[in-house]
């Protein structure tokens, strides 16, 4: 299936962050960032969560089962989603999330069988030994896409 066409635009910047090691830096700003509330969005607050919990294992080296396309998909979703002046702006009250949810949903469902795994690789993992890969490093860099 082909990525929406803004997604895209975000691989290079994508990868930059891969290869620089900044994915602390990315993963910081996520959680920063105010999501919609309401019974809507808990979805999209799962699936952050799970691409969040997903980008720290990689970084620190404890989950590698994922392929680079993969990985390079679910990173660039989140600068879009984290960039505020994408194809609709955060900002627009009501709409400003609609292509975020859309390019979210579209890594979820096109990396489903990847993000599974993933899933259940993590509940084999003890709670202690979660806390410690899901823990972020301190760092005060910001992101800016």
């Amino acid at each position: 299936m082909k990525a929406p066409w803004k997604l895209t635009g975000y691989l290079p910047l994508a990868a930059r962050f891969l290869r620089e090691g900044r994915l602390p830096e990315l993963l910081r700003a996520l959680g920063d960032k105010r999501t919609p509330q309401g019974e809507r969005f808990a979805a999209l607050k799962e699936d952050l969560r799970l691409l969040r919990a997903l980008c720290l294992a990689w970084f620190k080296g404890e989950y590698r089962q994922i392929s680079s396309q993969a990985l390079l998909m679910v990173v660039a979703a989140l600068l879009y989603f984290l960039s505020p002046l994408d194809a609709i702006p955060d900002w627009l009250v009501g709409v400003g999330f609609v292509d975020d949810l859309a390019v979210l949903a579209w890594v979820m469902r096109t990396w489903h069988a990847e993000l599974e795994a993933f899933k259940a690789w993590r509940d084999r993992q003890s709670p202690e030994r979660l806390a410690l890969i899901e823990h972020l490093p301190a760092d005060e860099q910001t992101v800016h896409p």
